[in-house]
């Protein structure tokens, strides 16, 4: 079944920075059905790696499942400003991330990049603590 929009929220994070590192990333209809989640350790990453690995991982699944356009939601003020063009991607790590997120969503329609505070990203943030502490056990 082919969506209109689908809504995602994505998260990342490490315990050290860099260190052990998981994403995670919460996808809903237009409707807010939640249609499915991600929660994957990624080994060693700094937290703005993970963010963006996460973004991935949501636009990865957002094509598995079929939609025209993606509405991203996300606490990362600094990667919102990458994919939005307000800031230049300085970091030689994250360039290529940035270069895989772009080329992934030429695809959709339309896709948004909005960021929020972390209280109002609470379940992608769950799923990608989830991950990490898989990989710190």
């Amino acid at each position: 079944m082919l969506h209109k929009k689908l809504i995602i929220y994505t998260d990342g994070g490490a315990r050290g920075n860099p260190g052990p590192a998981g994403i995670g990333a919460v996808i809903y209809s237009e409707n807010k059905k939640k249609l499915a989640e991600v929660s994957e350790y990624i080994g060693k990453a700094t937290n703005n790696q993970a963010e963006y690995r996460a973004i991935i991982a949501g636009i990865e699944k957002a094509k598995e499942i079929g939609a025209l356009e993606l509405q991203f939601f996300l606490d990362s003020e600094l990667a919102v400003k990458q994919l939005n063009r307000e800031y230049k991607v300085k970091n030689k790590e994250l360039a290529p991330l940035f270069v895989r997120v772009y080329n992934a969503t030429l695809g959709f329609k339309k896709v948004t990049f909005t960021h929020v505070r972390r209280e109002f990203n609470k379940e992608a943030d769950k799923l990608a603590n989830k991950a990490m502490d898989k990989g710190t056990c």
